[in-house]
Formats: structure tokens, sequence, C-alpha cells
């Protein structure tokens, strides 16, 4: 291993949780993805397997040009239903929330969920930032944040305030992700709890939740 590759840390028997977690449980999973996130995505989902205790938002990078199709794949790929987020719902246990294509997708402070048309952060929307940014003002510790292949940084703010709220972060290791650039990007803020390849981030997920009782 080289002095700049990322290390991946496992959770075990021996590495307790931190934080307010840690006398709680997690409520939330939260995603990002952009270039070859579909693939990623359907990996991911995938290996969760059924009857997941929390909600999962996902936020990845589409071109609103077009009609999408992404909730229709991906709910083929998982036994977790799949649809397109809509405001005003609650996000629903073992439920996969997608942002549409062209809006933002945040938590607001009811916890239902919201959809913005506000300008492009890092010349994208819908934003990974603004996901984990409201996802860590309402969950605070009890949340997952996922960062998956795509380019560009976005995430990367997103994961810092996840951290600073005792959240639990996970990036897919740039080395091996399809697209390195947020992945990478979320690592070097120092935020990140685990860099695990792909094939590893559902066990791990998993793994966090039956931790805390889930």
């Amino acid at each position: 291993m080289t002095a700049d590759q990322p290390t991946a840390r496992r959770p075990t028997a021996r590495q307790p949780l931190t934080g307010q977690a840690a006398a709680g449980s997690y409520a939330v999973v939260a995603v990002a993805s952009s270039a070859g996130g579909v693939q990623g995505l359907s990996e991911l989902l995938g290996a969760l397997g059924p009857r997941l205790p929390v909600p999962v938002l996902v936020v990845q990078h589409l071109d609103p040009r077009h009609r999408t199709v992404i909730a229709d794949v991906l709910d083929r790929r998982t036994d977790l239903p799949v649809q397109i987020a809509e405001a005003g719902e609650k996000p629903i246990p073992g439920t996969v929330h997608i942002a549409p294509p062209g809006r933002h997708l945040l938590v607001g402070s009811d916890g239902k969920l919201t959809l913005s048309d506000a300008e492009l952060v890092h010349f994208v929307r819908p934003s990974a930032d603004l996901l984990f940014e409201s996802v860590a003002a309402f969950y605070g510790s009890r949340a997952i944040a996922c960062v998956l292949t795509g380019t560009g940084v976005d995430g990367a703010m997103g994961v810092e305030a996840v951290h600073s709220r005792g959240g639990t972060v996970i990036a897919e290791n740039p080395q091996t992700a399809q697209f390195s650039g947020m992945p990478q990007a979320a690592v070097t803020t120092g935020a990140v709890d685990f860099v695990l390849p792909l094939v590893e981030i559902a066990e791990v997920v998993r793994g966090l939740l039956d931790a805390t009782g889930q």
C-alpha cells in the first residue's frame, strides 16, 4: 500500500460506534453518485437486501432534458422499493427515494422531503452537498452518508456536515471506483470513516444498522 492510498477501515467487534449514534440508532442512509452511478447504485442497493429498517435517500446526477427511468431500472435490481422522491412525503423505512432530475432533494426541518429548483451547486442539480447538509441538520448522528463513483467534488462539503454532527461517512475507494472524483474529494476532507470497495459498502451499512439494534 502506498503512502497516499486511502486506508479501508472495516467495523469489528472491537471498534465501537462514536457520538450519539452509539447510544441511539441510525435513521437514514443518504447516497450520492454521478458518472458510473447507475451501476454503482445497482450493486449497492441490490446488496442491501430486503426489509431495510431505514429509508435511503439518493442523489444521482441525471440529465434533466430527458425522461428518467432510473427508478424503474434500480427497482429491478434490488429487493427494496424504489421511487422518485415527492415533495411533502416522509421518508419511508425500507424505501429508496431518488431525487428527480434537475431538482435538489432535501430533508426539511419537519422531516419531510422537499424539492428545490434553486441554483446549481458545483454545476449540478440535484446536489449531494445540499442533501447531506439537510440530512445532517435533521438526523444528526443518526445519519449514514455514502459517496460513490462520480466526477467533480459534489458531496465533499456535505460529508463534512454529516461528520460534524456525529454521523457516519462512507466513501467508495477512489482507486477502484469507476470515476474517482467525488469519492476522492470526500476522502480528502478527512471526514470519511470508511473507505471501501463498492462490493463491501452494503455489508458495512448493514453492520452499522445491526450494531445499533436495527
